[in-house]
């Protein structure tokens, strides 16, 4: 089924939104989530609040891409996971109970915060357009998808110092684009 197709049902309402979600980009998204977790239970979980979210927020969403949409809520819920998994270690649940407040407390996100994450992020999008295909893969599958360096060097044939390195170079190339653009890290 087609991703038209999928919104649609959101749109809808109907519960087979979830179940084509889930056949075409479940794997996706169980990928990302055991990347960043490392515990199939977590990224089972973090799956499942994917298209809980992906459910309310379509309508009124409707996503150009459903695959990086998915993957976005996938990618964000997780590092959420992560964060709380182990603020409780350093920080005595402090950051959990902060984070159970969120719902209560207004945010603390000011406009301009909004408006330079906004421009940081168009940044680094014009600096991937000026990337070869590898690179720009390389670069999206290490820093998105968190890839190991070792996985990115078996599919280039390279070695993984040689991948290493190139992300260094990738880097390096993205801190000295940024700085052109008047963009501070």
């Amino acid at each position: 089924m087609d991703d038209t197709a999928i919104i649609e049902l959101y749109h809808r309402r109907e519960e087979q939104a979830i179940t084509e979600s889930d056949r075409k980009y479940g794997g996706m998204c169980r990928s990302i989530a055991m990347r960043l977790l490392g515990l199939k239970e977590d990224a089972e979980e973090c799956v499942n609040d994917t298209w809980y979210a992906a459910w309310n927020k379509m309508p009124p969403d409707r996503p150009a891409y459903l695959g990086a949409f998915l993957g976005r809520i996938t990618r964000n819920l997780s590092v959420s996971r992560w964060r709380r998994d182990h603020a409780g270690k350093r920080y005595d649940g402090i950051e959990i109970l902060l984070s159970e407040l969120e719902d209560c407390v207004p945010s603390t996100c000011t406009v301009e915060a909004s408006v330079e994450r906004h421009i940081l992020a168009e940044a680094i999008s014009d600096w991937l357009d000026t990337l070869d295909d590898t690179d720009r893969w390389l670069f999206v599958r290490r820093y998105w998808y968190a890839d190991s360096v070792k996985e990115l060097a078996a599919k280039l044939n390279e070695r993984s110092n040689n991948c290493s390195q190139r992300l260094l170079r990738l880097r390096k190339g993205l801190r000295t684009f940024l700085e052109t653009k008047g963009v501070e890290p």
